[in-house]
């Protein structure tokens, strides 16, 4: 009795701590992707406090796997303690692998906008320091043309009251952040401070 006992904790437990799935960039799967992985492109936006970043990206349709992290800055191999204290010079950062025959990039950049106020440079809310700036990173020529687009068209909307102050900028490297950090609202964590806008 007492060996099927501890056998069925240990199996509760193992099934519990299951490592989550990865992409081959090692990206976490989310839980709509399907099997096997399509393949994939690459974004990665920096919107303010990441998590509440990650968990709306992670709620569109077509977007496989997310890992929150650090780039745009001069540290390499930046910390969250380097982030967060304003020695690193890089950003909290979404990086996104999607599948561009469900969701495109353009669709990806618009949810950019409506996530954050992308005229507030290093703020959101009462986030403040350049670790929450707006940073769109493009990984080539086309996602560059078509930020600017997206931005500048935004711009003339009218919808913004102040000027865009957000980086169109080539992709640089990109350091995962603490594990602890990866899917946090899904793990339980609150991140009241971003919402979708419709």
């Amino acid at each position: 009795m007492l060996a099927a006992a501890t056998w069925l904790f240990s199996s509760v437990v193992a099934t519990a701590e299951a490592p989550p799935r990865l992409t081959a960039q090692k990206l976490v799967v989310t839980r709509q992707a399907p099997t096997p992985l399509p393949k994939t492109e690459v974004a990665s936006f920096a919107a303010g406090c990441f998590w509440g970043v990650e968990q709306e990206f992670r709620k569109e349709p077509g977007v496989i796997a997310t890992a929150v992290g650090y780039a745009g800055g001069h540290t390499a191999s930046p910390t969250y303690d380097d982030v967060s204290l304003g020695r690193s010079g890089h950003a909290e950062t979404v990086r996104i692998e999607f599948d561009p025959k469900v969701v495109s990039y353009a669709r990806l950049l618009d949810l950019f906008w409506h996530l954050h106020d992308p005229t507030t440079p290093n703020r959101q809310g009462l986030d403040v320091g350049e670790q929450y700036r707006s940073i769109v990173f493009t990984f080539d020529t086309r996602q560059q043309q078509m930020a600017l687009a997206s931005r500048d068209a935004l711009q003339r909307s009218g919808e913004l009251v102040a000027k865009i102050s957000t980086e169109i900028i080539p992709a640089s490297t990109f350091t995962k952040a603490e594990e602890y950090h990866q899917q946090f609202v899904e793990k339980g964590g609150r991140a009241s401070c971003h919402v979708r806008k419709k």
